[in-house]
């Protein structure tokens, strides 16, 4: 598994653990250092916000500049997450999967960000099984009845 990957799986495992959405995500700036990591925290702090993409970015702090950072996340970035990326330029992003939900990857690509799509077996185990058990849960975070 790619090693910046293995930080938002770590992620996305924490909060499934602790009862949310197994989505994690991590910032990484263009040196190589984690500059954020965080997960999906809507369940557990009551915040429709609190994706995994902004946590990671809320953790990552104030910035002069977040070009040629990656958001690394293990699901497709929503278009909420995704406008966050476009919004304050950041450069890249490494995606675990996009089979169980496609946000607005495409969109990125074609304004410029640097998208990869890994289709790892482990973020794509997490999300499905995830769905399967909670699809209400799941159906909420998205925003479908």
């Amino acid at each position: 598994m790619d090693p910046m990957l293995a930080i938002a799986v770590e992620e996305a495992r924490t909060g499934l653990a602790a009862g949310g959405i197994p989505i994690g995500a991590a910032l990484i700036g263009p040196d190589g250092e984690v500059w954020g990591r965080g997960h999906n925290r809507r369940v557990q702090d009551g915040d429709p916000s609190a994706h995994g993409e902004t946590s990671a970015f809320r953790a990552a702090g104030r910035r002069r500049t977040y070009r040629g950072a990656t958001m690394v996340t293990t699901l497709s970035p929503c278009w909420y997450c995704s406008g966050l990326i476009r919004q304050f330029g950041i450069t890249a992003v490494l995606i675990g999967e996009s089979r169980t939900f496609t946000g607005g990857h495409d969109w990125l690509a074609e304004h410029g960000v640097a998208v990869t799509v890994l289709d790892d077996p482990e973020c794509v185990a997490l999300m499905t099984e995830f769905i399967a058990e909670r699809p209400d849960l799941w159906f909420e975070d998205i925003g479908e009845d």
